[in-house]
């Protein structure tokens, strides 16, 4: 009775099993293919990641099929059973299935790209990945961050790499007592110090606001986006050192407050120091 049994489902089982394994390699030869076809056709490495691990799903997909049918499983039934299984579990998981449809957007539309450096939902990092369900970033301190798709796609997208030259935004405050014009002098020649700040756009340096502590410059120069924190960083350091050495003053912010007694009219102003403003 066993020896009847093996006999009659050992061929199916073996049939089965060649047919699973001899499957699998084609489908890693397939998205080897396709791999290579893009890469010779010049795709964006972003779409051709998203391709190949689509591809590789649905064929492993299609083997699976294959060879449960060798096993004389009626595949249209199980089909049947497969599409009513995977309504259910996409109701359950329509989180998830939202993930996959933004994943399709962000391959196709490309709002940023693998190594582009993106600002979204309230974090920044360094594109490394975009996969069907989340894309992986690693931030500037070296921390992988995962992030469903649709979080990205229904939020504000801030892609930091996309210009080739960015503007850096500077506010300066001097006090009232200082002379405008050696302030203009020292910021235009920290500024004009600066080799990798372009000439074109030209910087602007100008007053804009007369503040209640200080009187306020913009410093605005134009870099390569590569070199935006770095010059930031040497600028700010600059104007730091040029004031100190000029005996210029970077003020705090201060208020008059005036204290009356007894209905006398004697007031003392007092000043109040506290962080400077963003």
């Amino acid at each position: 009775m066993l020896l009847r049994v093996v006999t009659h489902w050992l061929p199916s089982i073996a049939a089965a099993a060649a047919v699973f394994l001899f499957g699998r390699l084609l489908v890693r030869l397939a998205v080897r293919m396709i791999d290579q076809a893009s890469r010779r056709a010049r795709m964006d490495e972003t779409l051709a990641k998203f391709l190949g691990n689509f591809a590789s799903i649905i064929l492993q997909l299609v083997v699976c099929i294959a060879a449960l049918s060798c096993l004389g499983i009626d595949t249209t039934s199980l089909s049947a059973v497969l599409v009513a299984s995977g309504f259910a579990i996409g109701m359950a998981l329509q989180g998830s299935l939202g993930n996959v449809a933004s994943g399709v957007l962000l391959v196709f539309f490309r709002p940023f790209r693998v190594g582009d450096t993106i600002e979204v939902a309230g974090v920044t990092g360094r594109v490394v990945e975009i996969q069907i369900f989340n894309t992986l970033l690693l931030s500037p301190d070296n921390v992988r961050i995962i992030l469903p798709n649709a979080s990205i796609t229904g939020g504000t997208i801030r892609n930091l790499s996309a210009e080739p030259n960015r503007r850096i935004d500077l506010v300066i405050g001097c006090s009232y007592n200082d002379p405008l014009r050696e302030v203009r002098r020292l910021l235009e020649q920290i500024v004009a110090a600066e080799p990798r700040i372009l000439a074109d756009p030209a910087p602007v340096i100008a007053v804009s606001e007369l503040a209640e502590s200080s009187v306020n410059f913009v410093v605005r120069p134009w870099v390569r986006s590569a070199d935006y924190h770095a010059v930031r960083f040497s600028l700010t350091e600059q104007i730091k050192l040029g004031f100190d050495d000029r005996g210029l003053t970077i003020p705090f912010p201060s208020r008059d407050v005036f204290i009356h007694h007894s209905g006398t009219e004697s007031a003392s102003t007092v000043f109040e120091a506290a962080a400077s403003a963003a």
